[in-house]
């Protein structure tokens, strides 16, 4: 069977990008682990061994187990069993796969034992879990969860929880309610202490809770009664030994029908409060969203990387009129530019991994030691660049998903249309991308401010500037000049100081500099690797058709528009 880790060498291009010596250095605070650890690495070479290992690992069971369990989830489905999920059979054999191959906890202390691996591999196990079943990697990859109680649960707490996770218990994040999906400060689920128990006491309901019946749940609640807003929202953790909580039932949904999203009701639930009151919504749940769209991200990849896939070889064996369909111009066309969005949301994904891994590694030192100024200039600007990535990649690679999904089904023609073949599945599957964990219209929200603010112009600059060989010196000026475009649409806009005039071209300006970002880190990729260059060249026409369209959208618009788009 497949490996499919070692069968896809973008993969481990990216695992060897020149940052990852400085990033693996730092979260091994320079490797003094193998003094307490046997298991710890030596050095960074021995390091990069380990995480290349355990790839392998994830990609042989992806291949092996996860992938050809798929359809037969798909089919099945989970089920309520008394008030309680019950996995598919290939679900729980996933599950079980990954457990005893030590695949839970990835990121976490070896204090906890866990692998204390960078962000970087644990994102690219989950894009390789996401190719071989887009729904599972929902259920095994809530294990981040743990990064959010690892940041601000006590030492016990976390001695208690993250342990068990990993040995395999599964985690939830239980935010959303009937009416409170994307508006969070509208939570209702009432948290009260009981001073005779000795525990907050959780009473309500939640919604569309992915893997709702997880063993262990991070739940935002309502602690200050009288409050209508987030100020009045506390982050606790809920333990399912503990009872309180019964799925009510499980969604009957379009796509990752092995994931089971539930509906629960909590009656006197016991919980325990995470880090500080009310501080749920303004820091923690921001900062267990930020994980969870990193994480989508790396999903949407995993699935276009299998739509590309089950496209590219169907497009070889299919004859029509005497030939392969891949000869033809049409179908060629299509398969080069699924591969270009492909490599573009890869590359930005772990661009975007990489700053998120450095900023949060310096944090975690800061807590032991003073950081350097020089340490906590970069880990300010890191994080800088980490806040503004995380949506436009969240947004952008959950929208190529959709598409390429689209695409792989039109190559199939009929066939793809039938459930005899894994594009019909991959196509639902990839549709809730661009909804879960913030819609691509909420992203874009998120996203505005770096347009506003000059935020991804000075990081464009930043990719500007890098040395390249003179063979690619090109795509430098093509790009400086739709940076331009992109300079000038913004300024019209902002000027106009009309904030609705700024919301109804704010997906155009965000996507403006996103096709120009991923045009200059594809560039960067083949700088590295003249392999990436097709998909760099691809990318790079798409990206000048987008944007100059995009800019003479604007150009030809006034505020006076708006008008025309109100009902």
């Amino acid at each position: 069977m497949a490996n499919f880790y070692n069968d896809n060498k973008d993969l481990k291009f990216h695992l060897n990008h020149p940052l990852m010596h400085k990033l693996v250095s730092l979260k091994e605070r320079n490797f003094n682990d193998k003094e307490t650890y046997d298991f710890a690495p030596l050095d960074f070479e021995d390091a990069m061994d380990s995480y290349d290992r355990v790839l392998e690992v994830v990609g042989e069971i992806s291949g092996d187990i996860i992938s050809p369990n798929a359809e037969s989830i798909d089919a099945e489905g989970p089920q309520v069993v008394d008030g309680h999920v019950l996995y598919a059979r290939g679900t729980q054999e996933n599950l079980d796969a990954l457990i005893k191959a030590g695949l839970m906890g990835i990121t976490l202390p070896r204090r906890f034992g866990g692998l204390n691996f960078s962000i970087v591999p644990y994102i690219m196990a989950a894009d390789i879990v996401s190719r071989a079943d887009a729904g599972f990697v929902n259920i095994w990859g809530l294990q981040d969860c743990a990064e959010t109680l690892n940041e601000f649960a006590t030492e016990e707490q976390k001695m208690r929880y993250l342990t068990r996770v990993v040995h395999g218990e599964t985690m939830a994040m239980d935010l959303t309610e009937p009416d409170a999906g994307s508006d969070l400060q509208a939570v209702q689920l009432k948290a009260h202490y009981d001073d005779k128990k000795g525990v907050w006491i959780l009473n309500g309901v939640k919604r569309f809770i992915t893997n709702g019946d997880g063993d262990i749940a991070l739940v935002l609640a309502r602690s200050e009664e009288g409050t209508r807003d987030g100020r009045g929202l506390s982050m606790f953790v809920y333990d399912r030994r503990n009872g309180g909580v019964i799925v009510r039932r499980i969604e009957h949904k379009m796509g990752i029908i092995g994931s089971p999203t539930c509906e629960l009701v909590f009656k006197n639930a016991p919980a325990e409060l995470i880090g500080s009151r009310k501080m749920g919504l303004i820091k923690y749940v921001m900062a267990l969203m930020n994980g969870a769209r990193l994480g989508i991200a790396a999903q949407s990849v995993g699935i276009s990387e299998a739509a590309y896939r089950e496209a590219l070889q169907y497009a070889k064996e299919r004859k029509q009129f005497g030939k392969s369909i891949i000869e033809f111009p049409a179908v060629f066309e299509m398969l080069s530019v699924m591969k270009a969005k492909l490599d573009g949301s890869r590359t930005l994904l772990y661009e975007t991994a990489r700053f998120v891994d450095l900023y949060k590694t310096y944090e975690q030192i800061s807590e032991g030691r003073k950081l350097e100024p020089t340490e906590r200039h970069e880990m300010k600007e890191s994080q800088r660049v980490a806040d503004l990535f995380t949506p436009l990649v969240k947004g952008i690679t959950s929208e190529y998903c959709n598409q390429n999904a689209y695409d792989a089904v039109q190559i199939h023609g009929g066939s793809g249309f039938m459930k005899d073949y894994p594009v019909e599945r991959i196509y639902r599957d990839a549709r809730i991308t661009s909804i879960y964990e913030g819609t691509t219209q909420l992203q874009v929200v998120a996203a505005i401010r770096g347009v506003t603010t000059g935020g991804y112009l000075k990081q464009i600059r930043v990719y500007e500037k890098a040395e390249l060989k003179p063979e690619l010196e090109r795509f430098r000026r093509i790009l400086i000049s739709l940076t331009q475009d992109y300079e000038e649409a913004v300024e019209k806009v902002v000027v106009s100081g009309d904030d609705e005039f700024i919301d109804l071209h704010a997906r155009r300006m965000v996507e403006m500099a996103g096709y120009i970002i991923m045009s200059y880190l594809l560039v960067l990729d083949s700088n590295r690797d003249s392999s990436h260059l097709r998909s760099a060249q691809v990318f790079n026409k798409m990206a000048k058709g987008e944007v100059k369209a995009r800019a003479e959208f604007i150009r030809a618009s006034s505020v006076e528009d708006i008008g025309l788009y109100k009902y």
